[in-house]
């Protein structure tokens, strides 16, 4: 098997096309050899995984973990953690991956083994809030309920959040992976799925802004990575109402706030405006943090779960330091509508989001739009 795998490492630059390795560490794993899989992407990484990281390299090692963090069976579990915790490719991003691979794919018991044998404290974290997301009552689950239920780990940025999944996230998207690729549902896109409603005749207060640059980064949290690893843009802005708004003029006030994402929307370019349930915000705004935009894979599912709820937090006004029931509270008490308008702001590709909170009190309106394009 040693032989085998240094011919393949160091005739690796030489071919223009791998899939003649991927033939060869399929068959050994399909054969019940996992241990070769993870073996070669080891000997891989230690000659090329550093620097530039060429092509076929790139190719060849995601296709090793996939192989083995998507293929049934223990020993592929086993086997996918040692090769992700190998000193040669070990990092939060690759965690964070390797987390979503195993936890779409595998039993909750046979990923017991992450907890109780060789994985970083991030893959751990994040292997949690991956299942948690997929209705598993990880403080049930042996093997997993011991690490996390302990208060070691409540430091860690995701020690926020629940162990056991909200109403609001049981619709979430979460992606389907396989050893050749990966699909996941947008729930946001061209405005012509939706529906065209402006009431111009509508009364519209005075309005004061409140947006601060904490706020508009909190507010765009979910969408930060559309903006900073792909071709997006994200508006993030907060007013105060001098009087309670009525549900039917949201749109109208939309209109009146001077948003960049709506400039020129109006008679010729209608608004398209629809009171949504909170649900489908989360779920909007999961998509966009975990599987990104037009050019990025985004943060996973553990660190999308978070990012939506610290942008759903700051939309729904949740104080800084409020506690995860807490703001799931504040944003069923919330009005939310969705919204987009055919302007020159909106890519109108596939990556359009427009997302409007209207407070218990109907006295601030908490706007947050993005969008991308490839």
């Amino acid at each position: 098997m040693a032989d085998q795998i240094q011919k393949i490492v160091r005739g690796l630059p030489e071919l223009a096309d791998v899939t003649s390795v991927w033939a060869v560490a399929d068959g050994r794993v399909a054969q019940g050899d996992a241990a070769f899989a993870a073996d070669l992407g080891i000997a891989l990484a230690r000659t090329y995984g550093t620097g530039g990281q060429m092509r076929q390299y790139r190719s060849v090692f995601d296709h090793l973990l996939r192989l083995l963090a998507t293929t049934a069976g223990p020993d592929n579990v086993t086997q996918a953690l040692r090769l992700v915790s190998s000193a040669e490719v070990t990092g939060r991003k690759l965690d964070r991956y390797t987390a979503s691979l195993l936890a779409s794919s595998h039993e909750a018991a046979d990923l017991a083994a992450a907890f109780t044998g060789r994985a970083s404290e991030e893959l751990r974290a994040c292997l949690v809030h991956e299942l948690v997301l997929r209705g598993v009552v990880v403080g049930e689950v042996p093997g997993i309920a011991g690490w996390a239920t302990s208060p070691h780990w409540s430091h860690h940025p995701l020690g926020w959040l629940p162990l056991m999944r909200s109403g609001l996230e049981e619709g979430a998207d979460l992606p389907s992976y396989s050893v050749r690729g990966s699909s996941h549902a947008m729930p946001y896109g061209p405005l012509e799925s939706r529906e065209l409603v402006v009431d111009t005749d509508a009364r519209v207060p005075a309005t004061e802004e409140t947006t601060t640059p904490a706020t508009a980064t909190a507010m765009g949290t979910a969408v930060a990575n559309w903006a900073k690893e792909s071709n997006g843009r994200i508006e993030a802005r907060a007013f105060d109402l001098a009087e309670p708004l009525d549900v039917e003029s949201v749109p109208a006030v939309l209109l009146a706030l001077g948003l960049e994402c709506l400039h020129g929307a109006g008679k010729k370019t209608p608004l398209s405006v629809a009171v949504r349930p909170p649900a489908q915000a989360w779920r909007v705004l999961f998509a966009a943090a975990s599987t990104g935009g037009a050019y990025n894979s985004g943060s996973y599912g553990a660190y999308g779960r978070l990012a939506a709820w610290q942008s759903l937090a700051a939309l729904a006004g949740s104080p800084e330091g409020t506690s995860a029931a807490e703001v799931e509270a504040h944003v069923l008490d919330c009005v939310w509508h969705g919204f987009g308008a055919d302007t020159k702001w909106f890519e109108q590709v596939a990556w359009d989001i427009g997302l409007a909170a209207l407070s218990p009190g109907r006295r601030r309106l908490a706007v947050l739009a993005a969008t991308d394009t490839d």
